[in-house]
């Protein structure tokens, strides 16, 4: 049988050796941690790493998922400490109202109608949509769309789901920086302008929490390079 032999003392590394060994370790995972597991899972991207690596906009997408199913617990819980603190309604009985004796109806002089106003010679024309997607939404799918935007641009924006509400969150991101405009849950359809507070990537996650499928209509115009679907 064979046996190994002991390493000597002199081919132990020493001290320093393994100090050093342990700062390097300790260096490269401190860097990981920053440039990609924060902007990963947290949407924290303090070096602008996980913005070229695409790792920025995972990350929201998580932290987004997190705070639905956060919020669905929490309303679930509130309903059911509504129902269960409602009062049963009071019975009141019946009142007999005394009759009201009849009133003479005052006589109105004819008054004649208003001349017909002619209608505008052109009505005003709808907004010109540079972009339409249609997209089928299954219960519990979600999708996400963005603008490339430059900062202070305007974008026009119009969207519908069709065969129930939705929620959405309207956020941006680009340059190391990152912003919600705006949340909504059980949204049937908004429109309105979307102005970019700096250059990036900015538009709409949308999240079918139906028992059905939905389709969801977006479209969009304005001062935008072109629209984008991430997921």
């Amino acid at each position: 049988m064979y046996n190994t032999d002991m390493p000597s003392r002199e081919e132990l590394p020493s001290t320093a050796k393994l100090i050093r060994s342990t700062l390097i370790a300790a260096i490269v995972a401190l860097i990981l941690l920053m440039t990609v597991v924060m902007p990963a899972e947290y949407a924290i991207d303090p070096t602008g790493a996980g913005q070229l690596l695409g790792l920025t906009e995972m990350g929201e997408i998580k932290t987004q998922l997190a705070e639905e199913a956060a919020a669905d617990e929490n309303a679930e819980m509130v309903a059911v400490q509504s129902s269960a603190s409602q009062p049963a309604p009071d019975v009141a009985e019946p009142m007999t109202e005394p009759m009201a004796e009849p009133v003479a109806e005052p006589k109105v002089a004819a008054v004649p109608e208003p001349a017909p106003v002619e209608a505008a010679a052109s009505a005003p024309a709808e907004p010109q949509w540079q972009d339409e997607v249609r997209v089928v939404l299954t219960p519990g799918e979600g999708t996400e769309f963005k603008l490339t935007m430059e900062e202070g641009a305007v974008a026009r924006f119009s969207w519908v789901s069709e065969g129930g509400p939705i929620n959405f969150d309207t956020h941006g991101n680009g340059s190391g920086q990152s912003i919600s405009y705006e949340k909504g849950r059980g949204v049937p359809e908004d429109q309105g302008e979307l102005k970019a507070a700096f250059t990036g990537n900015h538009g709409w996650f949308f999240r079918n929490r139906n028992d059905s499928d939905i389709t969801l209509v977006l479209r969009t115009g304005g001062d935008y390079g072109e629209l984008k679907k991430l997921l």
